[in-house]
């Protein structure tokens, strides 16, 4: 697939569930794919922070055969050389992860996102090439560690408008807490143990596309 037809899809994304085993409440990332995928859900992020690499190539296999069936995109966190190797649909890359631009060249019809804390952050990450950033966090989260003070989602409203390619929300967004974001304007939410720890994962994404379609309607 190419990146222009990648680029349409992920202007349809609502809900961007993304995976931790070890938040699953025991369920496997294979488990949690195809649940997501039940539930609605058009996008997968694969985030193993401490997988061997060679795991997360053979897991990221595994989930590019199910995604690639149900016409889901399949984001890789951090890593372009296994995004790239098992022919997935983009990469997410954080601050301290390989700079935008070089995955740029390497991966030219890759999706490729990455992680803002600040307006500064987007502005250079849109400069650099990226196909959309995620703000956050939004709110305290478990999952990320090391990234400083939540942002609070006056954030949103205050680095959307500056920016011209499609962002993401992210950090400790769950059914609780999402009007918040939306009323800021967001309208992709990227969630972790909000899906993964939900009891019925198809029922929760369905829930959780309900609540953003209200506010886009």
């Amino acid at each position: 697939m190419k990146r222009e037809a990648r680029i349409l899809l992920f202007q349809q994304v609502d809900v961007y569930p993304v995976t931790c085993e070890g938040l699953s409440q025991g369920r496997s990332n294979l488990q949690v794919l195809e649940a997501v995928i039940q539930g609605g859900s058009n996008i997968i992020q694969l985030r193993e922070k401490d997988y061997p690499k060679k795991d997360l190539y053979n897991l990221a296999l595994k989930f590019k055969e199910i995604t690639s069936r149900a016409g889901v995109l399949l984001i890789i966190n951090d890593h372009v050389d296994i995004a790239l190797g098992v022919e997935a649909d983009g990469v997410h890359l954080g601050q301290e992860d390989l700079p935008v631009q070089v995955a740029r060249k390497l991966a030219p019809e890759l999706l490729i996102g990455a992680s803002t804390h600040s307006l500064e952050q987007a502005l250079q990450a849109e400069k650099d090439g990226a196909d959309y950033i995620n703000i956050g966090p939004i709110f305290s989260t478990e999952t990320k560690e090391g990234v400083g003070r939540s942002l609070g989602p006056e954030a949103i409203s205050e680095i959307s408008p500056q920016i011209k390619i499609p962002f993401t929300v992210m950090g400790g967004i769950n059914e609780d807490n999402i009007e918040q974001v939306l009323a800021k304007g967001a309208r992709r939410v990227a969630m972790v143990t909000a899906i993964t720890k939900a009891a019925d994962i198809a029922a929760k994404v369905k829930s959780l596309k309900e609540k953003i379609r209200q506010f886009s309607g």
